[in-house]
């Protein structure tokens, strides 16, 4: 199981951009049950509020709709990732405290890897780290 960061679904829907075409793949193979994908709901609000800035409210949340669909079962942040988040938080400056706290839920579900375009994921320890580029849909169906 892969658990996706905003940045994945931002890039899938977005307009063109080199991360674009790798993360639909990731999309597709999630929704092709090739690949099993998972988030947050707070990536899912964070994607929410970032594409409504540029399209719309109802834009927004309709794919942010048909997102929870597809990842569903969402993980659920405990109090247990939330203070593993800020310890990490705490010892790596490149990482946000939003992200530091997926990759403690991430890490604490045992996922595969943490997909994103946010190279501050790549300094968590018992983390693998992953940047949509292309080929990579194949490389995580086939690891």
């Amino acid at each position: 199981m892969i658990v996706v960061d905003t940045t994945v679904l931002v890039y899938a829907v977005g307009a063109e951009h080199p991360l674009r075409e790798p993360c639909r793949q990731i999309v597709i193979a999630v929704r092709d049950q090739r690949l099993e994908g998972t988030t947050t709901a707070e990536v899912v609000q964070e994607f929410a509020h970032v594409r409504a800035r540029r399209r719309g409210r109802d834009d927004a949340a309709g794919l942010a709709m048909e997102f929870v669909d597809l990842l569903s079962p969402l993980l659920i942040i405990e109090d247990e990732h939330l203070r593993a988040g800020l310890d990490l938080y705490r010892q790596n400056s490149r990482l946000g405290a939003f992200d530091a706290v997926l990759a403690a839920v991430a890490v604490g579900a045992g996922a595969h890897a943490l997909v994103s375009a946010d190279v501050g994921f790549a300094e968590v320890r018992g983390l693998r780290h992953v940047v949509p580029r292309s080929g990579v849909v194949d490389a995580l169906v086939g690891s």
